[in-house]
């Protein structure tokens, strides 16, 4: 549960790092990492002028809070601390979490709660997701999910369910769906690309030396890639997308090398954004990298056949999504 959710149920606050009993019974860990005596405390006052972000606040702030509250919905804008929840949710946008909003797995820049939910799944969730997408009015909606490792398919079916659950309540709405990995397994990734979904994501994250201690040691460079290869293979008419983070110690040879990777792939659209560390207990940032770097860097994977570079220090995966295709960085080059 996030922390506005809780503040909104006036449920007291679970401090970050620590382990705590979710709601329908299980262990989590809030934040993801668990608290380390040694973490040193996130720097405050000397992030660059370019990653400042507007305090959420507003009426169509509000809308979106209350309609993803009532339908009992997790957002990953919520449940990962992204700098841009002000400015999306009063776009009247949001990315919807399925699945519940504990992962099982524990990457050390991601936020969100980690635990076991043991097979827990909330079986309204597709019809809850379907109506607040209609309630929202949405032409084009994220989809995104925690890792469920403790599942037969990792999700893929209920994952699906929600998708076309979607659809039937809003057929005129593009979905893009960002999905887990699934262990790699073929038949699975198969079961949400055939859901109907326009956008197939699944995030690299990193350069593939960084990957580990970056992302749980279940995830992988290679899998990923291969995931999104045979997305593409399956179907071709499905776009396929994924996101890297920078900051971490990348080497620009390195950034590259997995640009190259990825077309090698046929992936069709790539965003690259600024790592900023969630808590003390995350891995820290190397450097801040600037918004003439993001542009060289946008320009570099445009040379190398991508439809579409979504670069800039506050790009997230799903920033401005649905603004992808019209190829100005949606929005932040004009």
């Amino acid at each position: 549960m996030s922390k506005s959710e809780q503040k909104f149920r006036g449920i007291p606050l679970v401090k970050s790092g620590t382990k705590y009993q979710t709601d329908v019974g299980f262990s989590a860990i809030k934040n993801g990492v668990k608290h380390r005596l040694d973490a040193e405390p996130v720097p405050r006052g000397d992030k660059p002028s370019w990653l400042r972000a507007k305090m959420p606040g507003g009426k169509g702030y509000s809308d979106v809070r209350n309609i993803v509250h009532k339908h009992r919905l997790s957002t990953v804008c919520e449940e990962s601390m992204c700098p841009n929840i002000g400015e999306c949710w009063n776009a009247g946008t949001a990315t919807i979490m399925v699945l519940g909003s504990v992962c099982t797995r524990a990457c050390r820049f991601c936020a969100v709660d980690t635990g076991n939910p043991k097979g827990w799944l909330d079986y309204e969730e597709p019809m809850n997701t379907g109506k607040a997408v209609q309630l929202m009015g949405l032409k084009y909606v994220v989809i995104t999910s925690v890792d469920r490792d403790d599942l037969p398919d990792g999700g893929a079916s209920h994952y699906a369910n929600c998708v076309r659950e979607i659809k039937r309540l809003n057929p005129e709405t593009a979905v893009e769906a960002l999905t887990p990995d699934f262990n790699g397994v073929e038949q699975h990734v198969e079961l949400v690309v055939d859901s109907g979904v326009e956008v197939f994501a699944q995030n690299v994250e990193t350069v593939k030396r960084l990957t580990h201690p970056v992302r749980d040691p279940r995830a992988g460079y290679e899998q990923t890639i291969n995931v999104l290869r045979h997305a593409k293979h399956h179907r071709p008419d499905v776009l396929t997308k994924t996101s890297l983070m920078l900051g971490l110690g990348e080497r620009d040879s390195e950034i590259m090398r997995t640009m190259d990777d990825l077309r090698a792939a046929k992936v069709d659209i790539l965003t690259l954004g600024q790592y900023l560390r969630p808590t003390p207990n995350h891995l820290a940032v190397e450097r801040y990298v600037t918004p003439d770097e993001f542009d060289a860097y946008r320009i570099e994977g445009l040379e190398r056949g991508f439809i579409e570079v979504v670069a800039g220090p506050m790009v997230r995966s799903s920033y401005r999504a649905e603004q992808v295709l019209q190829k100005n960085n949606v929005g932040l080059a004009v």
